[in-house]
């Protein structure tokens, strides 16, 4: 067996970053860029207020003589001289002579005639030219996933699309036999198929294009062909089940057939058989394990990050806290990925464990929001000890 972070270093070395693809402002959101971006120009172009008040020379004091009104999209003729204001309104450009700007509460007007209530110092409540953005300046880089902070960024420096990452195309299957439908009521021995839907879910914002996701026959011949039509037609396959030793485990038995195999168990409880190989110019395969719990860590640690690298965004871990457990726990043989609620007390992150731990049993994810990481030690882990967490 490999340690977890041999296995991602593995899937890391065998991410080729696909194609980009130029799309609209609109259809960027999640998308991972693939080109630089500079600012053209000072953002804003002049100096701007940042309050609906008055324009003012912070030199003068006691009261203002109105001489007119500037607002925002407007530049026409106006001057702030000694003694005068002039309303101005959030995002107008400051007129000649004003070098700040008190807001309309610290106000108030009468025939004319401004009282200021507080006055101002210089550059008070203005924005200066390129305070948003200067001309040169770096709006995004290769690599950044587009958040709406970043796409707006975009729009305010004039762009209208951008070089992204093309979108993974993903195959999704289930294996076995005993599987049936969510709708269906389950026979001797049968079980509903909830891998395929927890594996689409999370899938879900991460840009992808989910090409098939269904259920694999599950005999041998026709497994075999049904891979090989996958393979042809995505950039990376995700597998559910078939990954252990049993004799119906075809997965294990057909993927050194059709693949070059990296890596079959990997030191980690859950998800221990989790497999992953590749095809010479074709996909990224990541066999899971099809015990619940064990196909969703394992899809948390590899295909997720392998899924945004492909896309150009390096290699994104979940974000990863240190803190303090409230219970004692045993330490494994392997990584334990322990589910667990984190939670802050006083100053300190607190970790506390969602009740039993068994691959199969999908509620103590569910109630989740981080895995605790815990490496194998010799003597249990105590009340009060501090571990890495990784943020879900």
């Amino acid at each position: 067996m490999i340690t977890p972070e041999e296995a991602a270093a593995i899937v890391r070395q065998h991410v080729r970053v696909l194609p980009a693809e130029r799309l609209p402002l609109v259809e960027l959101a999640g998308r991972v860029l693939a080109e630089r971006v500079e600012g053209t120009e000072d953002l804003p172009p002049f100096s701007a207020s940042t309050m609906d008040g008055y324009a003012v020379r912070s030199a003068d004091s006691g009261d203002r003589r109105l001489v007119g009104d500037r607002f925002a999209g407007r530049m026409d003729e106006l001057t702030v001289g000694p003694g005068t204001a002039a309303y101005i309104t959030t995002g107008a450009p400051i007129p000649d002579g004003a070098d700040a700007v008190v807001k309309v509460e610290l106000t108030s007007e009468s025939d004319g005639v401004v009282r200021i209530e507080e006055e101002p110092p210089a550059g008070h409540n203005i924005r200066a030219p390129g305070y948003d953005l200067r001309k040169g300046e770096l709006v995004a880089d290769v690599g950044t996933i587009l958040n709406p902070a970043s796409i707006g960024l975009l729009a305010s420096a004039g762009r209208v699309d951008a070089l992204v990452g093309r979108r993974p195309r993903v195959s999704v299957l289930s294996t076995g036999d005993e599987l049936v439908e969510p709708g269906r009521t389950p026979g001797p021995g049968q079980i509903r198929d909830s891998n395929r839907y927890a594996l689409l879910a999370a899938l879900a914002g991460l840009n992808v294009d989910v090409r098939f996701a269904g259920l694999a026959p599950d005999e041998e011949d026709a497994q075999r062909a049904f891979l090989t039509e996958r393979i042809a037609d995505s950039d990376v396959l995700i597998s559910s089940g078939g990954v252990s030793m049993g004799r119906k485990d075809l997965m294990k038995r057909l993927l050194p057939e059709l693949a070059t195999v990296h890596f079959q168990q990997v030191s980690m409880r859950p998800g221990k058989p989790v497999t992953f190989a590749t095809v010479e110019g074709g996909p990224l395969i990541f066999a899971l394990p099809g015990n619940p719990v064990s196909s969703l860590i394992g899809f948390e640690l590899f295909v997720r990050p392998a899924l945004l690298s492909l896309q150009g965004a390096g290699w994104p871990e979940r974000h990863r806290v240190r803190v303090r457990l409230t219970h004692a726990t045993k330490p494994t043989p392997r990584t334990d990925y322990v589910r667990a609620v984190v939670t802050r007390d006083r100053e300190a992150l607190v970790a506390t464990a969602t009740g039993e731990q068994g691959s199969s049993r999908l509620a103590s994810l569910a109630a989740a929001n981080a895995l605790l990481v815990l490496p194998p030690e010799g003597a249990p882990y105590k009340t009060g000890s501090i571990v890495d967490a990784l943020l879900l």
